[in-house]
């Protein structure tokens, strides 16, 4: 994908230990109309998953997630983003990150 497309300022907060909410900002080379979306695993064993409820921004692109029945384990969960543009090819993004230290 092209260099500077992939989101940025990845960052999740969790509240009420059950509503983890994740945003990033769109790349600072995404063309205009590129759309994100971001998968999760919350362990090894889990399969991977969908964001099921997006943050969208004024333009309708998909700027964050909320999860609702967060279980919070031990091992580092899984972030993977990645997105399509009518322009370009655009960079994933992914990192491991440990729920209990959010």
């Amino acid at each position: 994908g092209m260099n500077g497309s992939a989101i940025e300022n990845f960052s999740c907060v969790i509240y009420n230990i059950f509503l983890m909410n994740c945003t990033w900002q769109a790349g600072r080379s995404a063309p205009a109309d590129t759309q994100y979306f971001l998968y999760w695993q919350n362990s090894i064993d889990e399969e991977e998953m969908e964001c099921e409820l997006y943050i969208k921004d004024e333009n309708c692109r998909n700027m964050g997630c909320i999860f609702q029945n967060v279980s919070i384990g031990i091992e580092k969960a899984y972030f993977f983003v990645n997105g399509s543009s009518k322009d370009s090819l655009i960079q994933f993004y992914d990192e491991y990150i440990d729920l209990y230290k959010i």
